[in-house]
């Protein structure tokens, strides 16, 4: 499976976030993909609330939303039209987005966004079969390292053994002329 993101695909992922333990993408953001005003797109939201429960929608608390600022290095923030906090929206959020918005364009934005929550979401998953490979591995090693030591000290062991016995008679045939 080719995992490659392109440059289209990456600003994406640039614009989604992890905030309140989800993967969200904000309203401005939103927006400017579905080639809207965040007005727009956040007036459309208030017409259908009830499409966006919680777990599809959710504004950002005043830390949520200065922690999102810093991410994003705005400076003025008056100056950049945010008020107020903005809404972020859950992977089943931008889903609904596009019934909502119901544009051509909405439905390809959309569509395009699916896509990569699901490749994020494997990318994740393989990343997290490595971190159980790479311990799976380190946990052999240790006990590789106890046995090693178990080794040596045996050999230890069986040299003082050794260096303390004293030297046994020989036995066997003897030749003649030895």
């Amino acid at each position: 499976m080719n995992q490659s993101i392109s440059a289209v695909e990456e600003k994406i992922v640039n614009k989604i976030y992890f905030i309140r333990n989800k993967k969200v993408m904000i309203d401005r953001d939103l927006a400017e993909l579905y080639g809207v005003e965040t007005r727009v797109l956040n007036q459309a939201v208030k017409r259908n609330c009830s499409r966006f429960p919680e777990d599809f929608m959710f504004q950002l608390t005043k830390p949520e939303f200065e922690n999102w600022k810093s991410q994003i290095v705005i400076s003025n923030s008056e100056k950049m039209g945010l008020r107020k906090a903005p809404l972020a929206f859950t992977e089943q959020g931008i889903a609904m987005l596009s019934s909502v918005l119901n544009s051509d364009q909405a439905i390809q934005v959309n569509i395009q966004i699916m896509r990569i929550f699901t490749k994020v979401r494997e990318m994740l998953a393989d990343t997290m079969s490595l971190r159980l490979e790479i311990e799976e591995i380190k946990k052999k090693l240790g006990n590789h390292d106890k046995n090693i030591e178990l080794v040596f000290s045996y050999l230890d062991e069986l040299i003082s053994q050794k260096e303390n016995r004293t030297e046994r008679r020989k036995i066997g045939y003897k030749q003649s002329g030895s």
